[in-house]
């Protein structure tokens, strides 16, 4: 028979743990606490942009964003104007999304810019490849210098598989040279992206965290400034040969330098045999590679970019309309699926992603903007929000905001201050509001 204490009301309970023992747990999960603030630091609430846009490295130019942003809008006007697109797209407040996007399309058409030197570019001679790579450093630091480059860019540079492993490095080496010179004293940009392409082992990723001290060494750099995306286009990358998930090993390789994992849709479906038919971006295997990468980057700080689709809006009228209506499903299931980023191969796909990714947000906006402002300030409500989900709010918030889904005036009027909303965003202070 088993015995039950019985306390009074006002009883002081006694404590089983004793001091020793809180002490004896410290010490044994301290080593646990360190890795997990080391290693799970969670995400910075810096911003992310919405898509990345990819051309050769050759055709840059410090007047192509510019220009791909009046080639969008006269690709749209050509077929009926934002507007009625947006109707087409069956999209709420279809007036406000044109708007919206007609001034995104012209301030700011690519929020991401990479050079490419990999399959976009080809295989070039030597000669032509280091004089292209030299040429893209000295226009992107004239870009930077007139304010006509976009808050993102950088380079993709062939991979480190054997083949082309020399080459790759040789042109990271020579654009940045020619980037650092080219500013003449002048910081490197912040957005500054690097792009490590068909990554398929731990080692790779190691050694090209090697690579980035070296050439911040030569450079004269800060340790830790240069950090690199990892393309995720081999399913060795997702089922290691050892049976683990390579890629939550390799963003532990290198602390610090992984900045984001991209998913490469037609490479990791050509990989696994899929069919060209049925290469895409939802496809079931598609799905399962990305959940692998959304589970290995949470807490991390990674961040992470779904792929492109190669079905491209031109031709005749229904061909670019259907186009169209692909691509903006897509953009839009991939933002309820947690990827806040995707890639963009060519101007008259700007049209769709904005107009999607503004309907996301916007449709979304309201509801988040009420709960986080009950949260804020413990309203009652008939939803009960827990720190983490606090924290998620004031995050889609935020997003919304800096890719200009939502206004200044709007974000206002949700009644959360610019101060609580970062604090709120910020990794895990959402825990402690």
């Amino acid at each position: 028979m088993t015995s039950k204490t019985q306390f009074s009301a006002g009883t002081r309970i006694p404590s089983a743990l004793r001091p020793e023992d809180y002490a004896r747990i410290g010490t044994d999960l301290q080593a646990s606490d360190e890795l997990l603030a080391a290693r799970y630091p969670g995400d910075d609430a810096a911003r992310q942009p919405v898509h990345s846009v990819y051309v050769p490295g050759n055709k840059f130019t410090p007047s192509l964003p510019g220009e791909w942003g009046q080639r969008a809008l006269a690709a749209v006007e050509e077929q009926g104007g934002l507007e009625w697109l947006a109707s087409s797209l069956e999209f709420a407040e279809p007036g406000v999304l044109a708007e919206l996007a007609g001034a995104k399309l012209e301030s700011e058409p690519i929020e991401d810019l990479r050079l490419d030197f990999e399959d976009g570019y080809g295989t070039l001679p030597d000669s032509s490849e280091d004089a292209h790579a030299a040429g893209c450093g000295a226009a992107v630091a004239e870009a930077v210098v007139a304010g006509t480059a976009p808050p993102f860019i950088g380079i993709r540079f062939k991979s480190l598989e054997a083949a082309t492993r020399q080459r790759g490095l040789r042109t990271l080496d020579l654009f940045l040279g020619s980037l650092i010179g080219s500013l003449a004293g002048r910081q490197l940009p912040q957005g500054l992206r690097l792009t490590l392409p068909k990554v398929s082992t731990v080692a790779q990723v190691e050694a090209m965290a090697y690579v980035c001290g070296r050439l911040e060494e030569a450079f004269g750099l800060r340790p830790g400034r240069l950090r690199f995306e990892v393309q995720v286009e081999t399913p060795q990358v997702i089922l290691g040969a050892d049976g683990t998930a390579a890629v939550a090993r390799l963003l532990h390789a290198a602390p610090g330098r992984v900045s984001g994992l991209h998913y490469g849709t037609y490479d990791y479906s050509a990989a696994i045999g899929i069919a060209p038919e049925y290469q895409s971006l939802e496809h079931p295997a598609a799905d399962y590679a990305k959940t692998v990468m959304q589970a290995a980057a949470a807490g991390t700080g990674v961040r992470l970019s779904d792929g492109s689709t190669n079905i491209l809006p031109v031709g005749d009228a229904d061909n670019v309309l259907r186009a169209w209506k692909l691509h903006a499903r897509l953009v839009a299931r991939s933002l309820a699926a947690g990827f806040y980023q995707g890639w963009d191969l060519h101007p008259a796909q700007l049209p769709t992603r904005y107009l999607a990714t503004y309907a996301f947000y916007r449709r979304g906006f309201p509801a988040a903007a009420e709960r986080l402002g009950n949260y804020v300030h413990r309203r009652e409500s008939t939803v009960l929000d827990e720190p983490a989900t606090a924290r998620a709010l004031a995050r889609f918030i935020q997003r919304a905001a800096a890719c200009g889904a939502v206004t200044e005036a709007e974000v206002s009027a949700a009644g959360v201050s610019p101060e609580d909303l970062d604090r709120l965003a910020r990794s895990r202070e959402a825990e402690h509001a």
